[in-house]
This record gives structure tokens, sequence and C-alpha cells, in this order.
């Protein structure tokens, strides 16, 4: 019984990852987020099975966030397409400022070093005029795409950007 706990420990908290790169350190909340810790565990609640509770070693074939997802900030349409995703437009979170703080947690603290200097924390606002928009007749695949290629060439987004993992020693 203790190893099988062990086992899930090490798993939800990362250990899955050993043979991959190291992750990035975390980033700085803004003072936007109204509840860190609500943040966080609304991140692990609704995201974390398939993204990873660190936002890195997804279980699922869904992109890496950890050191990654900031670069998404980069424009006013990567921007958009972050909150139009599906599971985050049509999320279980129907308050606008607690959706936006856990974005915010999403981008700046699991994205850290990748988010672009001077970008603006997600609002309540922008959460409710980006939700109307949700994507779901687009090719999530496709999307996810065009916007990276956006982010590189834009913004200078690392061209590792394409992979949903980032290769060890890139």
């Amino acid at each position: 019984m203790a190893r099988v706990l062990l086992t899930a420990s090490l798993l939800l908290f990362g250990a899955a990852g050993i043979g991959r790169a190291e992750l990035p350190p975390m980033g700085v909340l803004p003072a936007a987020i109204t509840d860190p810790d609500l943040a966080r565990s609304d991140y692990i609640e609704n995201c974390g099975g398939c993204h990873g509770v660190q936002g890195s070693a997804a279980p699922a074939a869904l992109p890496e966030l950890r050191g990654r997802v900031g670069w998404f900030l980069c424009t006013p349409q990567t921007r958009a397409y972050l909150i139009r995703l599906p599971n985050v437009a049509l999320s279980r979170i129907r308050d606008n400022q607690q959706l936006a703080d856990m974005m915010n947690f999403v981008v700046f603290g699991l994205g850290g070093g990748s988010v672009p200097q001077g970008s603006a924390p997600f609002t309540a606002e922008e959460i409710a005029h980006e939700r109307r928009f949700a994507l779901s007749s687009a090719s999530l695949t496709a999307e996810r795409a065009r916007h990276v290629e956006t982010a590189i060439r834009q913004c200078h987004a690392p061209a590792s950007l394409r992979q949903l993992f980032p290769v060890k020693g890139r």
C-alpha cells in the first residue's frame, strides 16, 4: 500500500519526467491575481490532469506549458487563442475573474521566462469577451500551429515551440 501511494505521489508531482530536461523555474505571478492559491488549485483541478501538475510531463499528447506558454502573449491574436481554447472558454469556472486568475497562473507562473517583457495579465473583461469566440469548428492542431508560427516569426519564440514537448538539449 505504501508503495502504491509513493508511486502515485511521484507521478502527481512530476517524477514521471525523470530523464527529461529539467523543468524551467516558475515565473513571478502578477499582483493582478486575486487569490494565487485558488488560481493554482483551479489549474490543478481543471488542467493538471492532462498538462501535468507542474505544466510538464503530460500524459496526453497535449502541448507542454512549463517555460513555453508565455510566448502566446506576444500578439493580440495569440493571446486571444489561449482564452478561446474550448477547455478554457467553456470551462466550468464561470467567474471571469477566477478564470483570469487561473490563466495568469498558467502563463506567468508556468510560462515563466517565456512571457514577453511588458505583457499585461489577463483581465476579467478580456476573459468575458474572448469566451464568446470559443474555438469549436476549427482544427485545434492547425490553430495552434498557426499561432506558434506567429510567435516564432513576430516575437522571436524558439523554433522548438513547434514541438509539443521540448527536446532535451535544445
